[in-house]
């Protein structure tokens, strides 16, 4: 028996260890402009049975007078969204293994065709793809960030041009890869540099973790330069962020940040926070959320200044996703604000979020939270749907995605 599951763990490495050469292979082909031999797309039909049930669900939604939200398109697992520059097409990433390419090609504010992007290469964990003003997608996986020049040129074919901004296993160390917090989102920032979320593995981080975390910015946002260089950690004492973007006045970069579990239903808030400099510390471990102590860290003291939160949200709402607002078709006073997403709580006997809010922000930095678009949490507690991310088009109108549901939703405004 012995020398049998050798065997077997043996023909699983060497599996395991092929696939990857493999993968390898395809990516220096693509960054080498060379065909890997694919053809075929995964198409996601449109129309159906599934449709109607999300259309269905979204006459539940309540939103301000003058809104409206829609169906966009059926988006499987649908996670973190990059809007292309050319607005020719959104690219949607997943926690699985997909990147979806979502085109409207008649303009009619529906999309008429997701498939998935650059087929030929496989993904791990691609949550979070993000542009550069001048077109060039990132996308940021569990341990790996890709490059995609020209994406809305080249996604209509399976072959797509692609380079390893950071080589798969250098994105964190691989002993700390986990299936845990691995959900990576990014942004280009007013600097031209490339910023990186890091989610750390842990409910609370373990003391041992601590050198290796702040080293390498795990619990933290990472800056570089979009060609790989020049490696910096800019956020630390983040739990897990899986949205942020930066102001479009100040420059000042702003995220989200999911708490910790396990201390009851109505603490720690979750938080939406502002930096202001580069190394600010917003308190993890030391603290849960807001200025609640972890169990773990509540006796000792706490040794880095720490930047508490613009706005504490409800606890375990899940905030994720968040854009600033820099279009012309919402009423004057969306300008600058923060449309964001509540996915909704795993761990609460009273299920809360699974929305989309907006954050008001004076001239001070001071912000306002509230309620924009709810209704995807039936009067069972049961959700219906749980909001991931918003982006922005072209016209203004926003985006939403749907991990549950699978679906984009467009909200829109007419004046009444």
């Amino acid at each position: 028996m012995t020398i049998f599951r050798t065997l077997l763990c043996a023909s699983a490495i060497l599996a395991c260890t092929g696939v990857a050469a493999h993968a390898q292979a395809d990516l220096e082909r693509l960054s080498q402009f060379k065909s890997t031999g694919t053809t075929e797309f995964k198409v996601i039909e449109q129309d159906g049975s599934k449709a109607d049930a999300i259309r269905k669900t979204l006459e539940r939604i309540t939103l301000p007078q003058g809104f409206k939200i829609d169906l966009y398109a059926i988006v499987p697992d649908a996670r973190h969204m990059a809007v292309g520059p050319q607005g020719i097409v959104t690219f949607v990433g997943t926690r699985k293994t997909e990147v979806w390419a979502v085109t409207d090609r008649d303009k009619d504010r529906v999309a008429d065709e997701v498939k998935n992007f650059a087929p030929s290469l496989a993904k791990a964990i691609p949550n979070g793809p993000c542009f550069s003003k001048d077109g060039f997608l990132y996308l940021a996986e569990q341990n790996r960030v890709l490059l995609f020049p020209a994406a809305e040129f080249f996604y209509e074919s399976p072959d797509v041009a692609a380079f390893a901004v950071i080589e798969q296993g250098e994105l964190i160390p691989p002993e700390a890869e986990s299936y845990n917090h691995t959900a990576r989102v990014c942004r280009v920032g007013p600097d031209g540099k490339l910023y990186i979320s890091l989610g750390q593995p842990l409910n609370v981080a373990a003391p041992e973790d601590l050198d290796r975390n702040t080293k390498w910015g795990i619990g933290g946002i990472i800056r570089l330069n979009t060609d790989g260089t020049g490696r910096e950690v800019y956020t630390y004492g983040v739990r897990n962020s899986v949205g942020h973007d930066f102001h479009p006045v100040t420059g000042e970069l702003w995220f989200t940040d999911n708490q910790v579990d396990g201390m009851g239903d109505d603490i720690p808030p979750g938080e939406l926070n502002r930096q202001t400099a580069a190394g600010q510390n917003f308190g993890h471990p030391w603290y849960g959320g807001g200025d609640v102590r972890t169990n773990e860290y509540k006796s000792d003291e706490v040794p880095v200044e720490v930047v508490m939160p613009a706005v504490e949200t409800i606890a375990h709402a899940a905030d994720l996703g968040m854009t600033f607002y820099t279009g012309d078709m919402f009423p004057a006073k969306y300008r600058n604000a923060i449309f964001s997403a509540q996915h909704g709580s795993w761990n609460r006997t009273e299920p809360v979020g699974a929305r989309v809010m907006v954050t008001f922000i004076d001239d001070e930095g001071n912000a306002k939270m509230e309620p924009f678009a709810e209704g995807w949490k039936d009067e069972n507690g049961e959700y219906l749907g749980r909001p991931v991310d918003v982006a922005q088009l072209r016209d203004g109108s926003l985006l939403v995605s749907d991990d549950l549901a699978g679906a984009l939703y467009r909200i829109s405004y007419e004046a009444p």
